[in-house]
């Protein structure tokens, strides 16, 4: 299963990490940056205000895509994204995304959106990091992790003063979440074990959402047709990756896919 092969090579990973950091000291870094504060809103602030909130993604591959071409570079991708969308996801996994935690600090620097950091979080080491580098939010994988550590690495991630986006991608999921009283469950129309894609998955599990957490649908909107097809369920916010990715002009699409 390709989730399983990802999975293995972050835990191969991260001693190369903490061999250059470690994790007292990366620890240290994070609390430095919080007591920086922010200025600008919180992950959870830009998407439940009223309307449908976007989050622009950069990446520069997927297994399921390969590499991306994209059609602008990173700097021009950050004004567009700063004019357009209400918060940014950055891939920051290297063997299977080519990410890394520069990019997300270079984006940083760029934008005063809230970024979250999108990887898979299966130590807490990568939560300081992510704080340390200018993260506002983490993906937790439900998929990859029981209750006990989604629980703690959420009460982790609030310590640190991010918030934690809960990914779903079938009812049993969708009740952990729901468990663990999560303000952010975004539901994965790709499917992490075979890289399949289906937006019935968020029709179908936006009747679980309640009303008062903010409902995100990620992966696999590409069209008109996608967008009004999803937001005829509750949905409040969407992530978009490759269709930004590929666009040549992703401040003009994301404009569009607001006003359908």
């Amino acid at each position: 299963m390709i989730l399983d092969e990802i999975v293995e090579d972050k835990k191969m990973r991260l001693p190369q990490h903490k061999a250059k950091i470690g994790e007292a000291q990366m620890r240290r870094l994070a609390e430095e940056k919080m007591r920086e504060g922010k200025r600008h809103p919180s992950f959870y602030q830009a998407l439940a205000k009223p309307g449908i909130s976007i989050i622009g993604e950069f990446k520069k591959e997927s297994p399921s895509l390969g590499k991306i071409q994209s059609r602008i570079n990173l700097t021009d991708r950050m004004k567009e994204y700063n004019n357009s969308v209400d918060a940014i996801s950055c891939l920051t996994e290297e063997d299977h995304f080519g990410g890394n935690v520069g990019y997300l600090q270079e984006i940083r620097r760029m934008s005063p959106l809230p970024i979250i950091r999108k990887d898979f979080m299966i130590e807490e080491y990568q939560f300081y990091e992510a704080r340390a580098v200018g993260a506002d939010a983490i993906l937790l994988i439900a998929a990859i992790l029981d209750d006990v550590q989604m629980r703690d690495f959420y009460q982790l991630t609030k310590e640190l003063g991010m918030d934690a986006l809960v990914e779903t991608h079938d009812e049993e999921e969708m009740e952990r979440a729901l468990r663990l009283d999560a303000d952010i469950i975004g539901v994965n129309n790709r499917d992490l074990r075979d890289f399949t894609v289906h937006l019935e998955t968020t029709r179908r599990l936006a009747t679980m959402a309640p009303q008062d957490k903010v409902f995100v649908s990620e992966s696999g909107i590409v069209s008109d047709a996608d967008v009004k097809f999803l937001k005829e369920s509750r949905v409040d916010a969407f992530l978009i990756g490759r269709a930004f990715m590929e666009a040549e002009n992703p401040q003009e699409l994301a404009r569009r896919w607001k006003s359908i």
